[in-house]
């Protein structure tokens, strides 16, 4: 016989990046963080911002709700700490929400930067109107339930991402990117590499660049067929 699941499982010791780690990653652009990476590394392009203020990062502390229960992003929310972003999976269910405005103002009581989910928001007027910085891939009035089963910290997939509670989140218009807790080091080191190709590039933009040499070595190298 199988037992009754517990109506939430909570993961309580989650490593968390140091402060110096978080601050390399404010006002950097996603795209060059997925850069830095080797080209991945962000959730899904349906994932976007639906508020005025969409720069955000911070530490991610997961929640894993399934379809229409909110149950655990509440929790998430009682557990959090000051700098986290709640990181909602819901299966990506999208018949009802998963967060509103209510809870997202407690959220920014308690010093949380933001929330992503995969499902569907709802309250949109009032989320805007506390400015908490929410990703989602879209707004349904429709309520959820507060049933449970939900479990807090542990892992879950995210618009086609992998994230753990303690990965550095980082949103912008651009959608969301996820960066692993074990590989924060390596990839602010890729940061400097990146930084430097990007400002040498628009330098030649702006002094008037028409073409990139990526075009040229393929005619050269014979790889161009030409027709009528």
């Amino acid at each position: 016989m199988i037992e009754n699941a517990p109506l939430l499982t909570i993961k309580k010791k989650i490593p968390r990046p140091t402060k110096k780690q978080i601050f390399s990653f404010n006002s950097v652009q996603t795209g060059h963080i997925v850069d830095a990476m080797g080209g991945l590394g962000a959730m899904d392009g349906k994932i976007k911002s639906v508020t005025d203020n969409s720069l955000v990062c911070g530490v991610a502390l997961t929640c894993q709700c399934g379809p229409a229960d909110n149950l655990a992003a509440i929790a998430a929310i009682e557990m959090s700490s000051p700098g986290d972003i709640i990181i909602a999976s819901t299966d990506n269910f999208e018949a009802t929400a998963v967060m509103g405005d209510i809870m997202l103002g407690i959220a920014k009581n308690r010093g949380v930067k933001g929330f992503v989910t995969d499902g569907f928001v709802r309250d949109l007027i009032g989320i805007k109107k506390i400015g908490l910085p929410c990703f989602s891939k879209g707004v349904i009035p429709n309520s959820p339930a507060k049933n449970g089963p939900g479990k807090i910290g542990t892992p879950v997939v995210v618009g086609g991402v992998n994230v753990n509670s303690g990965d550095i989140i980082v949103g912008d218009l651009d959608g969301v990117v996820v960066v692993p807790y074990t590989q924060i080091s390596e990839i602010i080191k890729n940061l400097d590499g990146v930084f430097a190709a990007e400002k040498e590039m628009e330098t030649k933009v702006n002094s008037g660049l028409k073409k990139l040499n990526l075009i040229k070595n393929i005619f050269d190298d014979g790889k161009v067929k030409e027709i009528d």
